[in-house]
């Protein structure tokens, strides 16, 4: 008789499941996203004293930056499930080390814009939060919550791996220097993405952790192009109220958060007398606790309606940014201390209730959704960029900028609320069946 194989999991295994070892090489990629990406917050002063160039231009890089890094997401989500997370992800380091590489060359400022604005947007936004949403989605099923939170967290940490480096490389070396390790980073990703991130749990005869033994595999390969079914998606949750709540919030996240905090904390800080080591100390470690909030709002979001966890992220973020310009000084104050750990908690807990809803409401497509929903993040961010260095530029501080952001951050606090409840979200995160999205079924 022969003996018959199957790719199917008959059963639990001794061992790390491998699920985890997939999990942490895409911590790896997003840690080194999140680096590469924070990078411009460290180059602003060093490019304006060497070349003249005004806040405002230098922003501009920024902003286009941002505005690819969202827009690329659901296009990368879709382009996953068709090429496989391997071949995205490892192209996109490379357009990260080809951008960041070539900046050392450059003259004028359009240069900038098409090195770190075009490359490095379109490279990080592969590997940004729809990565993330994939993830979890293809190889997780029990602590699928907590993983979001962790790997959203993975974020937080490359920024505070990588800014205090380069704000200590480009001082004490020069910028160039610094724009030349994160290419060199981002190269030494390449092969570990390669060799060790499977696509999905039957690649490899495996279910994802906590699925049934005999569970279906998911659907190797959806029909259709990346690019179509990544639009089909928009026009569907397009028609659903609750896509638009969820975006609209979502924008305003990113506009007090990567657009304005991201970017200018450090140039405004130093406004103040502040040494711009010092503030590239404080803001990595925004990025300190902002892992141990991320991680506990994405317990949460497994068991406390999402709804109400972004209202209240949201709100409290909004009063910490309307009494931060009191707070800036040459010295690191106790009272700065006490704002970077509150706003350091906060800072992208909003994605695990964020990725939960969509995943709710809008079932298998919900990654793809949601890289429509954090293409605004990303959008409001790169208005939020380019908006507080023209301000800087003509009142001569960022104090409009800081008092904007938190009262549009009320506004999201009332659009959280505002969001459709679906089974599925939250406490009933176990119980399947989500409400998927439609041009007859409204959210």
């Amino acid at each position: 008789m022969v003996a018959m194989t199957s790719t199917v999991d008959r059963g639990p295994r001794r061992g790390l499941h491998r699920a985890w070892i997939v999990a942490g090489v895409a911590g790896v990629a997003i840690i080194g996203a999140a680096g590469f990406r924070a990078t411009p917050g460290v180059l602003i002063t060093p490019l304006q004293e060497e070349f003249g160039w005004t806040r405002g231009t230098i922003s501009l890089a920024v902003s286009v930056n941002l505005v690819l890094f969202g827009l690329t997401a659901p296009f990368a989500a879709a382009l996953m499930d068709r090429l496989g997370m391997r071949r995205v992800v490892a192209g996109a380091l490379l357009l990260v080390a080809l951008g960041s590489g070539l900046t050392v060359f450059m003259t004028e400022s359009w240069q900038l814009v098409a090195c770190w604005g075009v490359l490095v947007g379109l490279g990080t936004g592969s590997m940004a939060l729809v990565f993330v949403a994939t993830v979890t989605e293809r190889w997780f099923v029990r602590h699928r919550g907590v993983v979001t939170g962790v790997l959203t967290a993975a974020g937080a940490a490359g920024q505070l791996v990588f800014l205090p480096l380069l704000a200590w490389i480009a001082e004490g070396t020069g910028w160039r220097a610094a724009a030349l390790v994160v290419t060199a980073a981002a190269l030494a990703v390449v092969p570990l993405v390669w060799f060790l991130l499977h696509d999905r749990p039957q690649d490899v005869g495996r279910t994802a952790l906590g699925a049934a033994p005999d569970a279906a595999p998911a659907p190797a390969r959806p029909a259709g192009g990346a690019a179509r079914r990544a639009l089909t998606v928009l026009t569907g949750a397009a028609r659903t109220r609750s896509f638009w709540f969820l975006a609209g919030g979502f924008a305003i996240c990113g506009a007090s958060t990567n657009g304005l905090v991201g970017t200018h904390f450090i140039p405004a800080a130093h406004d103040h007398g502040m040494a711009e080591t010092a503030a590239a100390g404080l803001l990595a470690l925004v990025g300190l606790f902002d892992i141990v909030g991320t991680v506990l709002s994405g317990w949460l979001s497994d068991r406390v309606d999402p709804r109400i966890l972004l209202a209240a992220y949201y709100g409290l973020r909004g009063l910490s940014l309307l009494v931060l310009p009191s707070l800036f000084s040459a010295t690191t104050e106790p009272s700065m201390l006490i704002f970077i750990i509150f706003y350091g908690l906060d800072w992208v807990a909003t994605v695990p209730p964020t990725v939960a809803l969509c995943r709710a409401a809008y079932g298998a497509d919900g990654a793809v959704v949601f890289g429509w929903v954090f293409a605004s993040h990303q959008v409001g961010a790169a208005f939020a960029a380019v908006a507080a260095g023209v301000t800087r530029d003509h009142l001569g501080h960022y104090d409009a900028a800081w008092y904007g952001a938190g009262l549009l951050c009320g506004l999201a606090t009332v659009m959280s609320l505002l969001v459709a409840r679906h089974r599925g979200a939250g406490p009933d995160a176990a119980r399947p069946a989500p409400v998927a999205a439609g041009p007859g079924r409204p959210a």
